[in-house]
Formats: C-alpha cells, structure tokens, sequence
C-alpha cells in the first residue's frame, strides 16, 4: 500500500509539473516575449486575417506565386505527406504529371529543368516556402497575368527570398503568402480574380 501511495504522489506531481506548470509557464514566456510567433504568425491586410506566415495556402490562379503541391489540400489539421517510397509508381507518374502540368502553366519548353519543390510534396504537406528557382519560373505568367514587365516581378521575387539562417541553416526560400500579398501592394489585386 506505501509504494501504491508514493507512486500516486509521483504520478500527481509529474502530471502537475509537466502538464499543467511547465506549459503555462512556456506559454506565458512565449507570449510575453514573442507574441506574434506564438500567436501563430498570423498576417492581415485591413484587419482581415489572410493567413499565416507558418501554413502554405493552395495559390493557384496566374497572377499570383504557386504553392508547391500539397498531398492534404493545405489543411493544416490533416497534414501529411503522401507516404509513397521513391520506388513507387504512382509517386513517380504523379510528379511527371505535376511537371508536365507546371510545364504548361507557365509556358516552358520541354527541356527546362524543374524545381524539385514545384512536383514534390512536402513532408507536411502545408509548406509555406518555395525555392527561389521555382518562384522565378513562374514570373513570366505572373507579369503576363498582371500586364507588367517581367523585370518588376522578378525585382519583387528577389526582394523576397529569404537566406539561410545565421547564412548556414537551412536553405534560401521565398514565403509565397507573403510575396503574393506583396505583388498585390505593389500592383494591386486583381480585379478578375475572387479567390487565391
């Protein structure tokens, strides 16, 4: 009954301490000190909220950057990846046709090479980055789209890629939420389209 009695105790401190203590305090640490990380990096434009910095969105209309292929639809609360192998059929079909597709959208010849990120998807399957070579393919159908010169999408691009953290972690990478916000500050929404 005495080793019952402490292991209840031990169980009742442990689901206190780690359960209930330790993430208020991580919470409140959080909040207090980098409250727009912990509030889910969410970004609005007029007092509307649009998204988040953190979860990629389905862009898939031309005048605006594509997010790379997602095997969830972008919903953040079944996100996955397709759990295919590499040695699978149906995994290598699906990104030649994802590249053939991509091809197509943007007007390149057969012979351009293709950004991994722009057939593949992401573990996760809500990745809000693409590679910068993959944001600069699609610049061409971008301009055309939006009636500009190639040269201010391909500014506004550049602009936005992100470098490597302290210039060694990670990869350069382009937020495609918040260059598409960008390309419409820069010049303006377009009016045909509804919905990203």
């Amino acid at each position: 009954m005495k080793t019952l009695v402490i292991a209840a105790r031990a169980t009742l401190v442990t689901l206190v301490v780690t359960g209930i203590l330790y993430p208020l305090v991580v919470t409140g640490l959080a909040q207090l000190l980098f409250p727009y990380r912990a509030g889910g990096s969410i970004v609005t434009v007029q007092g509307r909220e649009v998204g988040s910095e953190l979860i990629g969105q389905g862009f898939t209309t031309p005048p605006y950057v594509h997010s790379r292929p997602s095997a969830s639809g972008y919903d953040a609360a079944n996100s996955s990846g397709t759990n295919l192998s590499v040695t699978s059929k149906k995994l290598r079909d699906g990104a030649l046709d994802a590249a053939n597709a991509y091809r197509a959208e943007n007007g390149l010849a057969d012979g351009v090479e293709i950004p991994v990120d722009a057939v593949a998807r992401s573990a996760s399957g809500i990745d809000p980055h693409i590679s910068p070579e993959n944001a600069r393919l699609q610049v061409a159908r971008i301009a055309k789209a939006r009636g500009v010169a190639e040269d201010r999408v391909r500014a506004i691009v550049d602009e936005y890629i992100e470098t490597p953290w302290l210039g060694v972690i990670g990869e350069p990478r382009v937020d495609v939420l918040m260059l598409d916000l960008a390309l419409d500050r820069t010049f303006g929404a377009p009016a045909h389209v509804t919905a990203r």
